[in-house]
């Protein structure tokens, strides 16, 4: 199976188990503080297993396809953990997950489940939108004296600021599919109407100034 239809797999999964929601008349505000027309929940994987299965095989094959050979994977608190998870024991690899900050308790640690000095880590993520919460984890494991030059996603919005941030830290981010995939599969679909999908893309191209259609 090629990228591009592993891709179109990947967004048909997610618009066929709910995963996806469009909100161009009631925009919902991200993390990040961007006002979005759209939402990707991938924790409703766990819940899919035959979709589910898509992805971490997906995840595996991309990994091949690239040439990486991680000696551990990690997912990012909370979403990415599952993915990692079921990824490393896929791939019979060692996994570990990042807390988005330290524990006021115990350890303090931010890094959990093993030691990963002098390893190369492949970082797993659910969802990209800036990249900001996935370069912190990989500032974390860098700390830890990780070597991490690589990330992988289920869905990036494609947003040039998250290409830049990813590039200004020398990672190279790969994706299963990303948010302008998912609207084609989508309108094939009908899941949502030609205007919505003007609205969504103009917001993509433009996420911090995007105001909703009158």
């Amino acid at each position: 199976m090629d990228n591009m239809e592993t891709s179109r797999e990947i967004a048909r999964a997610l618009i066929q188990i709910g995963s996806v929601g469009f909100r161009v008349k009631e925009p919902i505000t991200f993390a990040s503080g961007i006002l979005g027309p759209v939402y990707v929940d991938n924790r409703r994987f766990p819940f899919h297993p035959a979709e589910w299965r898509k992805v971490i095989e997906g995840f595996a094959e991309l990994i091949k396809k690239e040439g990486l050979k991680p000696d551990v994977v990690a997912g990012v608190e909370a979403a990415g953990i599952p993915h990692s998870a079921a990824l490393g024991f896929h791939m019979a690899t060692p996994s570990v997950f990042i807390r988005k900050k330290p524990k006021d308790h115990g350890t303090k640690k931010r890094v959990e489940g093993g030691d990963v000095t002098g390893m190369n880590v492949l970082l797993i993520e659910d969802l990209v939108t800036t990249g900001g919460s996935s370069l912190a984890a990989v500032g974390a494991l860098r700390d830890e004296g990780a070597t991490v030059t690589d990330a992988m996603v289920i869905v990036t919005y494609d947003f040039p600021e998250s290409a830049e941030a990813f590039a200004n830290e020398k990672v190279r981010l790969h994706s299963l599919t990303s948010f302008p995939v998912i609207l084609e599969e989508a309108r094939a679909m009908e899941k949502i109407s030609d205007a919505e999908v003007d609205a969504i893309l103009a917001w993509t191209k433009d996420p911090h100034n995007w105001t909703p259609p009158a």
